[in-house]
């Protein structure tokens, strides 16, 4: 429908051109009759007025399918804090794990969540391994694994554990 639009709106402004051109240059060595370029005319403002329409119709739909999708990202990501605290929960983490864990879940280095937290490096390496401790991962990557699996395999067995019960 887009390129449909669009090449309507092409050939509707194209007749304006050519008429313009040929009027300008003085290519036309006998003139038309007056219906005729009226009719061209009126023919060319229809298209390009239809095609405007149809543009805006474009515009209005792809906006509806932008909020859509914009609602299920912020309900996905709504469902995966829900679940991402549920663990924490479950889990025990103090405070100061909770936030060393989000931050970790983001990305952040040791160094980062440090600098950001306004402790010691010593103090953010402590609180890993508390994390990695009472979750029973060695690491981050076990530690998203678990989160993503959690969210992706919902309740199928994992590592002869079920996901469920992390």
């Amino acid at each position: 429908m887009l390129w449909a639009t669009v090449g309507i709106q092409i050939f509707c402004s194209g007749i304006f051109i050519a008429n313009l051109a040929v009027s300008i240059l003085g290519l036309r060595t006998t003139s038309i009759g007056w219906q005729l370029r009226e009719t061209l005319e009126v023919s060319a403002s229809v298209g390009l007025m239809l095609g405007a329409i149809l543009g805006v119709r474009m515009i209005l739909r792809a906006e509806r399918s932008q909020q859509r999708a914009e609602e299920k990202l912020r309900g996905a990501s709504d469902a995966f804090v829900t679940v991402v605290n549920q663990k924490f929960q479950r889990w025990a983490l103090s405070a100061a794990e909770k936030d060393v864990a989000w931050f970790t879940i983001k990305g952040f280095s040791i160094k980062e969540i440090a600098q950001l937290r306004g402790s010691s490096e010593g103090t953010v390496k402590a609180q890993s391994n508390a994390i990695y401790r009472k979750v029973g991962v060695s690491g981050r990557a076990q530690l998203l694994s678990i989160l993503v699996d959690d969210m992706l395999i919902n309740n199928e067995k994992f590592d002869d554990r079920e996901v469920s019960d992390f």
